[in-house]
């Protein structure tokens, strides 16, 4: 931070400790140099930016100025000539600029992709796939998150073994709302290698408020490359939450008539909630029904046809998993699911 004005200064310190963060602090323009690259966020006051202007540091990214006049036409114009990416203006801007310095203690980078899996039936193997994908992606080094947001689907923690790791379930943070740490939440979560996951526990517990699961999933975001949320067909305020997050969602559907006519009401749900919705088909179907015929009939783009896999029961029976086995219909359909994510991934960086 450079800031030569005690008052300010000393409201920015104590939104500082806060969010649990001590900042480097120096009221001399020219020394500000030294850290000027280093820094995660560099924070300038108002009575300070003309003069780091003038000695000129270089553009880098993660600028702020802070100001206590909305009106000082000054501030403003010296925050464009340093690069600043925005101006805060106390008091009104406190929760604002408490949550960029939180952010210095997570991730840095964009935020990472959200991907809500939904069964369009039940039994359609959505919460295997959201595990698979999740181990998956894991495997190849992303810090993954996964999200069960499905109070009735048994545990998705025991869809993969992993229900006697210790660490934080939905109770522990059911009363959670407002910002959460990142990098708190990741270290307090159930782990598998550099999976995360929160899940139920085995209690009574069977609805969480909306504004939970916001700052669950905006935490996740902030503390991983990935989170996958598996959620349920019947929406109750935390899934619909969910689904307003995510950046795709996945559509699992078995190749069966009675099938398709559920999941078309599952999928009329689904649109005025999340933007991008694509299909994962199990089949063929014991009528020989394709996955191209579902895809048309629901409109939905194809990411996967997914042969049914009888070892995938036995394999969570035994505590191994859905992706135990890393060749296998299920694990082909969860690299594709991958691909599709990782090709959004990159089309985000490009724009």
């Amino acid at each position: 931070m450079v800031c030569a004005d005690e008052p300010l200064l000393e409201d920015v310190l104590r939104m500082c400790a806060a969010a649990g963060t001590a900042p480097l602090v120096t009221r001399d323009v020219a020394t500000a140099r030294r850290a000027w690259t280093a820094a995660p966020l560099v924070v300038v006051g108002a009575e300070s930016a003309a003069g780091l202007a003038a000695v000129d540091p270089g553009r880098r990214a993660r600028v702020v100025v802070v100001g206590l006049d909305v009106n000082d036409a000054g501030t403003w114009a010296a925050a464009v000539r340093i690069g600043a990416e925005q101006v805060f203006v106390l008091p009104g801007d406190q929760d604002a600029l408490i949550d960029a310095f939180a952010n210095c203690l997570d991730r840095s980078g964009d935020d990472a992709v959200v991907v809500s899996v939904v069964g369009g039936c039940g039994g359609a193997g959505a919460s295997c796939l959201a595990g698979a994908v999740a181990l998956s992606a894991s495997r190849a080094g992303e810090a993954t998150l996964l999200v069960d947001a499905d109070p009735l689907g048994g545990g998705i923690d025991m869809v993969l073994g992993n229900e006697a790791v210790t660490g934080l379930r939905w109770p522990d943070l059911a009363v959670t709302s407002g910002r959460i740490s990142g990098r708190s939440l990741r270290a307090a979560l159930p782990r598998l290698s550099a999976l995360s996951m929160l899940s139920w526990d085995r209690g009574d517990l069977l609805t969480i408020p909306a504004a939970s699961m916001r700052s669950v999933v905006a935490a996740g975001q902030r503390s991983h490359d990935l989170v996958i949320i598996d959620v349920p067909r019947r929406l109750d305020p935390a899934a619909e939450e969910a689904l307003m997050r995510s950046t795709m969602t996945v559509l699992v559907v078995p190749a069966e008539i009675r099938a398709i006519a559920a999941a078309s009401r599952v999928l009329a749900q689904l649109r005025p909630l999340t933007s991008q919705v694509s299909l994962v088909v199990r089949g063929p179907g014991p009528s020989g029904v394709g996955a191209d015929v579902v895809a048309d009939t629901l409109g939905l783009p194809l990411i996967a046809s997914m042969r049914p896999d009888r070892k995938i029961a036995e394999s969570i029976d035994e505590g191994l998993g859905p992706g135990a086995r890393r060749r296998g219909p299920m694990a082909t359909a969860a690299e594709s699911v991958l691909a599709s994510v990782r090709s959004h991934r990159s089309g985000r960086e490009l724009t």
